[in-house]
């Protein structure tokens, strides 16, 4: 019986120990292919503020997104510098960030900078790590002691002029007038909607020029 008992309680301990030799090994499998600086594009989804941004800003077929984080790589450590509605602007660590994501039907896209712009990559990460702990803007409208998603990645790129801020639009294209989403969310927070001022958004920051789509997560 004590043999038995032995031999069961050695094939657990190998169990576990090679359960966490996978895990390892799929972690390592997630953030061996990414790079220091690569823009992480959360997939929108189809109705509530996630639809509504898409709803006003999608450029492209290929790109539906409503959120938008910086990875950096620090030793063996990989973390997602970023500015969202829980905990404002923060770093996260990547499989943390990617487990949110996941757990709201999101998918990740990885965007990276072409080759030719990627000496701004440090200037970057240290403006980002500058801006951590500042809160989330939840009005969308541009100012200096708060930070939107996109906002957070444009400022933190805007020293080597890597993305553009461009007027703003709330319209729905199917309809040619301001978005019944967008007009009730201003009007309970007793704002104008800020139509045509500047800002930015991840659907305009992903049809960027300088920046090449690499893969999904």
């Amino acid at each position: 019986m004590k043999a038995i008992l032995k031999n069961n309680n050695v094939a657990k301990i190998v169990a576990i120990t090679c359960f966490f030799i996978l895990l390892t090994a799929c972690k390592n499998s997630i953030s061996s292919n990414l790079k220091n600086g690569d823009l992480l594009f959360v997939t929108a989804k189809e109705d509530g503020l996630s639809g509504a941004i898409n709803n006003v800003t999608q450029k492209q077929k290929n790109a539906s997104f409503d959120h938008i984080g910086i990875l950096q790589k620090e030793g063996k450590n990989t973390f997602v510098l970023h500015a969202a509605p829980k905990n404002g602007s923060q770093k996260q660590n990547l499989e943390e960030f990617l487990k949110d994501q996941a757990n709201d039907g999101q998918k990740v896209i990885v965007y990276r900078l072409k080759p030719e712009f990627r000496n701004v990559i440090p200037n970057a990460i240290e403006k980002a790590n500058s801006m951590l702990g500042k809160p989330y803007n939840f009005n969308y409208i541009l100012d200096e002691n708060s930070y939107y998603c996109s906002d957070f990645i444009e400022r933190a790129l805007r020293k080597d002029h890597i993305f553009k801020l461009e007027p703003m639009t709330f319209i729905d294209p199917k309809t040619g007038e301001t978005n019944t989403f967008w007009e009730e969310f201003y009007s309970r927070k007793k704002l104008k909607v800020p139509e045509g001022e500047l800002g930015c958004n991840p659907n305009g920051l992903a049809a960027s020029d300088k920046i090449e789509r690499i893969r999904e997560l």
